[in-house]
């Protein structure tokens, strides 16, 4: 059973994951300009594949209405939550982004002790929503983002 569909234009998973990428690469442009030593930042995007029970849609959607000022506050770079939409109704996705590794094990450690995360997730918890997550850890490749379909341009 499928949810009546939002009024928006729906985001593809193609789309979701092409803005996670996007939103990488501008913030490892920023960290880069941001050295005065010329040194590479690596920005890495932390993508969380959430399977989720189907029937509390409303109460994921929650959940993450309830990380938008979390997520910043405790030091992650909020790109996007996505609730299925078509195809597979029980996978949902969160993304975030980090400067490095050792950033996202500060932030981990800051939610550990932030009252607002406790609440959500004793909530999450007592309505088991989530049934099973993932992490995932990616990194842009160089020269292979965004780059629009050469079909149908004259040479």
């Amino acid at each position: 059973m499928h949810p009546d569909p939002p009024s928006a234009t729906p985001i593809t998973r193609r789309d979701a994951i092409a803005g996670a990428i996007g939103l990488a690469l501008a913030l490892r442009t920023a960290a880069q300009a941001e050295d005065p030593a010329g040194r590479k930042s690596m920005t890495i995007a932390c993508i969380i594949r959430y399977q989720i029970d189907p029937f509390q849609r409303e109460g994921f959607r929650k959940h993450a209405e309830n990380l938008i000022p979390i997520i910043p506050r405790c030091g992650g770079h909020l790109i996007g939550y996505f609730l299925p939409y078509e195809g597979t109704n029980d996978i949902a996705w969160g993304i975030i982004a980090f400067p490095s590794l050792a950033a996202y094990e500060t932030y981990r450690a800051r939610l550990k002790t932030d009252a607002d995360f406790a609440a959500d997730t004793a909530m999450m918890t007592a309505k088991r929503i989530i049934l099973r997550e993932e992490r995932n850890f990616v990194e842009l490749v160089d020269g292979t983002f965004n780059l629009p379909s050469t079909l149908g341009k004259q040479a």
